[in-house]
């Protein structure tokens, strides 16, 4: 079974699992099992060599890494310094200043996106600080909950997914394969993430020609939601302060960290400029080290400005680690997959048939890449998960670290995954945005789907671009895709402003 088409038996049967029970926990184990009942047929190892290859050579073995471990670790750390800032009440007092400041509804609605775009360090983050912060400045100027749901959710996931710097650039690194630079093709994959950056174009578009479509116009229309909101009990004692320099502190340290990794502060011959040192950086160990050193800074801080106890600090140690418990448990499935088809040689079967009878479809495979991690994210509700399964795939249909098809399709991958996250009722960041903006969960569905489908949609099409102008180069295509992608992105709007639009 080994080098053989078995060997994509595990992750399809997790795919067709997730599609059908639409539980991607569940569905990533089953993939697991199977790959080790296949390994251990092979190896002629029975029933004792089916264990240990799966706990053993497989999920103890990925949990021992020192990689995976830095992730993991950076990830309960992020969750403790979203719980300190929440409950130093630092949320709150920013949003007690910009509602001082800010003097329109197109003023609330740009500030919204701002913020969205500036928190790039983690959705959750994201979702959980966006909301509490914005939700009393868009009610003072009737921005509906069901949009500012949409805005949370449009630059949560959108926002992570371009950021060098965020857990979710880490966890994509980590599925890379051994030997080489995750978080380096994770940024040459960013100019091709036409999702992402379109989704938060079509924001600023919305915002500006100031008109909605779909059931968002009923909602933004009727302007239903001037009810009085049910606030959260938080610390008064805190100010703006006490969010922006976490945050900042967080920005600065990681990347600091990742740049002492890269040989940034190295001496002699071993010093590199902070471009290579970014790039020879173990995103791992870099992220561990800058938001440690900023999560004890900042109980230092909050101790010396007494905005909330040393005890209350160390309570919320392990409420990050709760509020990170589900990524957590997707990672380890996840890496345990790969684990599996790695050791089934899943990459040199897929690169030979690659290179035979699929060949001609490969001009066409990013946006049908685009297109299977998108339903699949739908079907599942995870983007991580999507990752894990789809990402060690498209490196195995494209080995060559030079092939621009290979960054297009990986950029794909992240793209759609992203998409159908965005699409999907059962999405933890779907359901994070409908709880920060304290909107109905349903009705921030049926309201974000038609934004999220036209995005998705002039997206497939500029992958299509992409894929057929590779050829050219990995710059000549991106700046080909993106004028095209632009064009079509504004002409919808357009249209869909002079059809749909109610004043």
């Amino acid at each position: 079974m080994t080098g053989t088409f078995f060997s994509l038996v595990p992750p399809i049967v997790a795919i067709a699992l997730a599609l059908i029970t639409k539980e991607v926990y569940s569905s990533l184990f089953v993939g697991i099992l199977i790959g080790g009942a296949f390994f251990a047929i092979d190896a002629g190892s029975g029933f004792t060599g089916f264990f240990t290859h799966v706990f053993s050579d497989g999920m103890i073995k990925q949990l021992s890494s020192a990689w995976n471990v830095g992730i993991l670790v950076f990830l309960v750390v992020l969750g403790t310094m979203v719980a300190l800032m929440n409950n130093a009440g630092g949320s709150s007092a920013f949003g007690e200043w910009a509602k001082k400041h800010i003097k329109s509804k197109l003023g609330a609605q740009i500030a919204t996106v701002c913020l969205g775009v500036l928190i790039f360090i983690d959705d959750y983050f994201n979702c959980l600080t966006v909301g509490s912060v914005m939700r009393p400045i868009t009610k003072k100027y009737k921005v509906s909950r069901e949009k500012l749901a949409y805005l949370i959710d449009a630059t949560a996931a959108p926002v992570c997914i371009i950021a060098p710097i965020s857990s979710w650039a880490a966890a994509v690194a980590g599925f890379v394969s051994e030997g080489e630079n995750g978080l380096a093709l994770f940024c040459k994959a960013i100019p091709f993430n036409f999702y992402a950056f379109f989704t938060i174009g079509m924001m600023f578009l919305l915002i500006c020609m100031n008109f909605e479509f779909g059931t968002m116009a009923k909602f933004e229309n009727s302007r239903n939601d001037m009810t009085e909101d049910t606030e959260e009990k938080i610390s008064t004692r805190g100010k703006v302060f006490d969010l922006v320099f976490p945050i900042i502190s967080l920005i600065v340290l990681c990347t600091i960290g990742m740049i002492y990794t890269g040989g940034f502060f190295a001496s002699g011959e071993d010093h590199k400029n902070f471009v290579d040192a970014f790039a020879n950086s173990d995103a791992s160990v870099g992220l561990v080290l800058g938001s440690f050193a900023a999560l004890i800074l900042t109980i230092v801080v909050y101790q010396v400005r007494r905005v909330l106890s040393f005890k209350d600090c160390m309570a919320c140690i392990p409420d990050g680690f709760k509020a990170m418990v589900p990524a957590i448990l997707i990672l380890t499935l996840a890496w345990t997959l790969k684990a599996m088809t790695d050791s089934l040689d899943a990459s040199k079967y897929v690169a030979g048939l690659v290179e035979g009878s699929a060949k001609g479809l490969q001009n066409f495979l990013p946006a049908i890449i685009f297109v299977i991690a998108g339903f699949l994210a739908f079907a599942t509700g995870t983007s991580w998960g999507t990752f894990g399964i789809l990402i060690p795939i498209c490196i195995a249909v494209f080995p060559g670290s030079g092939d621009p098809l290979r960054i297009i399709s990986i950029s794909a991958c992240m793209a759609g995954a992203v998409a159908g996250d965005h699409c999907s009722p059962i999405s933890d960041t779907t359901i994070m945005a409908s709880a920060g903006a304290q909107c109905e969960h349903v009705n921030h569905v049926s309201t974000q789907l038609p934004y999220a489908l036209t995005v998705g949609g002039v997206s497939f099409l500029t992958y299509i671009v992409a894929g057929f102008s590779q050829s050219l180069g990995v710059l000549a295509s991106g700046i080909i895709s993106w004028i095209v992608g632009v064009v079509l992105l504004v002409g919808t709007m357009i249209v869909l402003k002079k059809t749909f639009a109610v004043k």
